[in-house]
């Protein structure tokens, strides 16, 4: 079956030509030009992948990215959009958001990006061990989720690649830059940045075990310590 893309973007010949290419691509694509209309979209229909500009009528991306995300942890989201402040992409990521494409951009690359993060979503882990155990938690990285107890939390994509990457590699310190290139395919400035907030987040959802600690090393990178 086709995979189902919700795309918000109030611009409608930017919005024409992406989602004509997309179908071309054999995606199923909704279009939605104001925040308001793509968040009913979202609540009528089941979507594998969305696409948000942040400045759009009635509802902003942000806005409209953490209505989704409250709903969905799992779903990827994309923000397409041409404010290019690091303030603006930090709170882009804030939102749960799993990446950030700048206008203007080529279809090339928004294609392949897409296209990781499907693949992604419904690949399955190959190791025979998809539930690892983390201190008092028990990671699901098939299924994106954390448990600790009858606590679970759900992970978005992003996170638990992050996660996983340093559970793979907890004997040793993981360099900063084999987690960008690994997680996000660059090592830029911005990369760096957006990092450290998805390091944050993971944090946050592991303090409740002092016992799981993920330590930086100033300069070098990140380990992952855990009994």
């Amino acid at each position: 079956m086709s995979k189902k893309i919700l795309l918000v973007e109030d611009d409608p010949s930017l919005a024409f030509v992406i989602a004509d290419n997309l179908r071309i691509k054999g995606y199923d694509v909704t279009l939605c030009t104001d925040g308001e209309a793509g968040e009913s979209s979202f609540l009528k229909n089941s979507f594998n992948l969305c696409i948000f500009d942040v400045m759009l009528p009635k509802m902003d991306g942000f806005t409209l990215a953490r209505n989704v995300r409250s709903r969905d942890q799992k779903i990827p989201i994309l923000f397409l959009t041409a404010k290019a402040m690091m303030e603006d992409k930090l709170e882009g990521f804030q939102t749960g958001a799993d990446d950030y494409i700048t206008k203007p951009f080529s279809l090339d690359e928004l294609f392949c990006r897409i296209e990781v993060f499907l693949r992604r979503s419904h690949e399955q882990v190959k190791d025979d061990l998809t539930q690892l155990p983390l201190g008092n938690y028990i990671f699901d990285y098939t299924n994106l989720r954390l448990r600790q107890n009858a606590t679970e939390k759900t992970l978005t994509q992003k996170e638990a690649d992050v996660l996983k990457l340093l559970y793979d590699n907890r004997d040793r310190v993981l360099k900063r830059e084999e987690i960008l290139k690994s997680v996000w395919g660059d090592d830029d400035y911005f990369m760096g940045r957006s990092m450290d907030v998805f390091i944050s987040k993971l944090r946050k959802y592991l303090r409740d075990d002092t016992s799981v600690q993920i330590v930086n090393y100033h300069g070098v990178g990140f380990r992952l310590e855990c009994p």
